[in-house]
């Protein structure tokens, strides 16, 4: 193992360990108005400092409310009312914008959700500024603003959708590039502690059965800024290999897999390897493909299927040794006694599912970990 590689069970027992600063800051603000779905709110924001939900709001409950302790420890009372208020007039606006593109895109009937998503970035060591300014129906962008040519981008199937404001598009871009880093700075600073943070994995192999891709899963980490990878003998492999998205868990860190599939049951394992690496590290968390560390329920099925298989041999066995009794039975019985035969015969039928018994085995699984 290398001066800058590390195991599992070595990061482990670091804890948080070796992240340098976080330089690049991040303030998200997602509006989403939705129709069609039941028991769902018509109308969400969701505020994101660094990735990290900040405040929640939706047409439901009406309030605007922390996820973040240190905002409750470092804004005062009014804070939490003034926030309420302009999340109250967001949701008229948006809902009334919503309704003036209905008849555009054909809104009518079944699942729709409309989404405008705005913030900024700061580089804290250069000072650059990034604004961003995006519109979305299900998934697709459909409108954006060019904050550096105060421009729309439209997609072709909203062509002269934007009704051109240069003001508004001039104090959008003056919000963006000013106000909205005033209020991240800000915010960084108060919770500092927290987003500067740095939280290690738990990485784990996991595998359904001995037919099933290997999958390396990562939990628990923070920041959001990783890469995951598996390589062999020191080279990073692509052929096989399956990465997933980085997702959010419940208490503020994050998740990420990916797989790898294997050629056969029973490959050379030797050398393949899971790496996790948060970006602009050098060090390495890293997991070797060895059989103790599979957590799998595949084995057991294997062990199941040579049992199935022993009693089925053993009942073949069992009725060639007999059959010369069942035949005898057969053309010396009378029709009274033919019944006397299901023994025999319940053996037969127990013997002819027995096939379809160890094939079953061999290609279901109860779908977990």
């Amino acid at each position: 193992m290398g001066a800058e590689e590390k195991t599992g069970a070595q990061i482990a027992a670091i804890g948080c360990f070796f992240l340098p600063t976080l330089v690049t800051h991040s303030l998200r603000y997602l509006h989403s108005a939705s129709s069609g779905i039941p028991g769902f709110p018509g109308f969400v924001t969701v505020v994101l400092v660094d990735g990290q939900p900040f405040s929640y709001y939706d047409s439901n409950i009406r309030r605007e409310l922390p996820r973040q302790s240190w905002m409750v420890q470092t804004e005062d009372p009014d804070f939490w009312e003034r926030r309420t208020q302009s999340s109250f007039v967001n949701e008229q606006v948006f809902k009334r914008k919503v309704a003036m593109i209905k008849p555009r895109f054909n809104l009518t009937g079944g699942v729709h959700v409309v989404q405008l998503l705005y913030g900024c970035e700061w580089d804290e060591e250069t000072g650059d500024i990034k604004g961003q300014w995006q519109f979305g129906h299900n998934g697709e962008d459909i409108l954006a603003l060019d904050l550096k040519t105060n421009t729309w981008m439209e997609s072709t199937t909203v062509a002269s959708f934007s009704n051109k404001n240069e003001d508004w598009v001039i104090q959008m871009n003056n919000y963006l590039s000013q106000g909205c880093p005033d209020q991240l700075k800000k915010y960084v600073s108060h919770g500092r502690s927290t987003l500067m943070r740095t939280e290690s994995p738990s990485v784990s192999l996991l595998q359904k059965n001995f037919l099933s891709p290997v999958r390396c899963h990562a939990t628990g980490f923070y920041p959001n800024r990783a890469v995951m990878f598996w390589r062999k003998d020191g080279n990073e492999i692509h052929a096989g290999v399956e990465k997933g998205e980085i997702l959010p868990n419940n208490d503020g860190t994050f998740q990420m897999s990916v797989d790898l599939k294997l050629l056969s049951d029973t490959p050379e394992k030797e050398g393949y390897e899971c790496v996790f690496q948060f970006s602009g590290v050098n060090e390495s968390i890293i997991t070797k493909l060895e059989e103790s560390n599979i957590r799998t329920n595949g084995r057991k099925k294997l062990k199941v299927l040579k049992v199935e298989l022993c009693i089925c041999v053993a009942l073949f066995y069992f009725f060639l040794k007999h059959m010369k009794n069942i035949f005898y039975f057969i053309l010396s019985t009378n029709n009274n006694n033919i019944l006397d035969l299901s023994a025999h015969f319940q053996t037969l039928k127990v013997l002819t599912m027995c096939p379809l018994f160890i094939h079953s085995s061999f290609i279901l699984g109860d779908g977990n970990y």
